[in-house]
């Protein structure tokens, strides 16, 4: 009331209440401990990966990696005594002052922790070439080490830096893929390797760079990736309440007309992710087994339950 003076809050809760949200604040707090230690366990486990590939294959065999890593191993070809390591993180400076402005604070901190545990793994993780002598067998396995890694450092919060940063300001602004971004950039790195080495290591690291493109998409989409459905049916209300009960997505019902026949027919579109797919034939087929299904790939999805925006 007028006059009166005002009360504290902190004085009207109970003993229960103050309890309550006391055990609130802790779990809180273990879930930013535990969000943090993930993290770190990510950028730490594919920094590992990453570096067993670029020590044990790129290096023996002399191929060209991509983006910063790229310049960091042709400058220490060129000159040996220079540590890879060394120029990685000096080379990522710039960088990360893009990634503090087109990011997030907490992406900056979190690749800051990832280009500094990359860097030590690579100076650290002393391993012996793995005995491949084929150099396009490889260069593939190449791929498949490095595209491992740096999938999983990607998973984090974080990155490695290096064109990892830019792969994820163009994927939030412009809706590219990660792996497709990377290999776009590393387009310069081959033309300087042809150049200063020769054509057939420039087209081994090709090899090495698109294997390792298409196992980053594969690692940082996984299960989750989205296939837009569309369905015609006369079954089609059979079909939309097995999507609704068994799956529980959405549901949109489109009107349509056959080109030749001109009759008025009903068009399912649902969205869903790559583990449900399976469930949604078995609705189809058990409903209407000559339906008319198309699915298509999404490269990114908005909304609620069934969107995967990027995490960063």
């Amino acid at each position: 009331k007028k006059g009166h003076p005002p009360v504290d809050p902190r004085k009207n809760f109970s003993k229960t209440e103050a309890g309550e949200m006391m055990k609130i604040s802790r779990w809180r707090g273990w879930r930013v401990l535990k969000d943090v230690g993930w993290n770190l366990f990510l950028l730490c486990a594919g920094s590992m990966v990453t570096a067993i590939g670029i020590n044990g294959i790129l290096i023996p065999h002399r191929f060209v990696s991509g983006g910063v890593t790229g310049l960091a191993l042709f400058f220490h070809y060129l000159a040996p005594s220079l540590s890879v390591a060394l120029i990685y993180a000096v080379a990522n400076i710039p960088l990360f002052l893009s990634g503090w402005f087109f990011i997030s604070r907490r992406f900056f901190l979190y690749s800051i922790a990832g280009t500094i545990l990359f860097s030590c793994a690579v100076a650290w993780v002393d391993v012996a070439a793995i005995p491949v002598r084929d150099p396009l067998l490889a260069a593939i396995l190449a791929g498949i080490i490095l595209g491992t890694g740096s999938g999983i450092i990607l998973k984090s919060f974080g990155s490695a830096g290096g064109t990892d940063i830019l792969a994820v300001i163009l994927l939030q602004r412009f809706s590219v893929r990660l792996g497709t971004t990377r290999l776009a950039f590393n387009a310069l790195v081959l033309a300087a390797a042809a150049l200063l080495f020769s054509l057939q290591g420039a087209l081994y690291t090709l090899i090495y760079l698109y294997v390792s493109a298409q196992i980053v998409d594969l690692v940082v989409t996984g299960l989750s990736q989205r296939k837009a459905i569309f369905i015609i049916s006369p079954q089609w209300r059979e079909i939309s309440r097995g999507i609704l009960d068994e799956i529980h997505r959405g549901v949109t019902t489109l009107r349509g007309e056959g080109g030749y026949s001109k009759r008025e027919q009903q068009i399912i579109y649902t969205v869903v992710n790559f583990r449900e797919l399976a469930t949604l034939k078995q609705i189809v087929r058990r409903n209407d087994p000559d339906a008319f299904v198309v699915v298509n790939d999404t490269t990114e999805v908005m909304g609620h339950r069934i969107g995967n925006q990027p995490h960063w």
